[in-house]
């Protein structure tokens, strides 16, 4: 049976690293799931690689097809832009997805418990935030109002009531060592593909 192994974490917990590092991984064998978005392509961003890019017809056309399994809207200054999961048909082995608690969750109702395993990447808020402000003090960067609704969200977001009513029980932490949080997570996803 081919897993969405579907990698989860407040924002500043290191998962596009992590991530990055898992489909680097050979021995894995995982592909990456891409996800769908209408805003515009940005420069050094290729199509296929970190999204597919439509507009909102294509997305109303995915939607008359039956093909979008989960959707979010967020009202930007440029307008909206929502982000979606398509269903690509067969998986063709594991992937490796990336995202919010709610799209894991709309994934599982979807593809079902067994073939959508969470991976949930904690760390401290404090190293968290500490994170998040020297990667917005890197020249070009500077966003802090929209770093601290993005830390106030995820604490709402991944709180423990939902990740308790989510089921989400194993963590893996990425406070100090990352080598070691992206060795563990291998170690798990490893002996999820062994017991198949």
């Amino acid at each position: 049976m081919n897993h969405i192994f579907y990698l989860m974490g407040k924002s500043a917990s290191g998962k596009d690293t992590i991530y990055e590092a898992l489909l680097s991984d050979a021995s894995l064998h995982l592909s990456p799931q891409i996800p769908w978005t209408t805003r515009p392509i940005r420069a050094k961003e290729k199509e296929g690689v970190e999204y597919h890019f439509t507009d909102a017809a294509g997305l109303k056309a995915l939607e008359e097809a039956g093909r979008v399994i989960e959707q979010r809207t967020y009202q930007t200054k440029h307008g909206p832009w929502t982000y979606f999961t398509v269903d690509e048909g067969d998986m063709g082995g594991d992937l490796l997805g990336i995202g919010t608690l709610e799209s894991y969750l709309r994934l599982r109702s979807y593809y079902g418990k067994e073939r959508v395993i969470p991976v949930y990447v904690e760390v401290d808020d404090g190293i968290r935030l500490g994170r998040a402000l020297k990667r917005e003090g890197k020249p070009g960067n500077h966003k802090y109002e929209e770093m601290c609704r993005r830390f106030l969200a995820d604490q709402k977001d991944f709180s423990e009531e939902n990740l308790r009513k989510a089921g989400i029980t194993r963590r893996f932490s990425n406070n100090s060592d990352r080598s070691e949080c992206i060795s563990e997570i291998a170690a798990y996803i490893r002996s999820i593909q062994e017991a198949e």
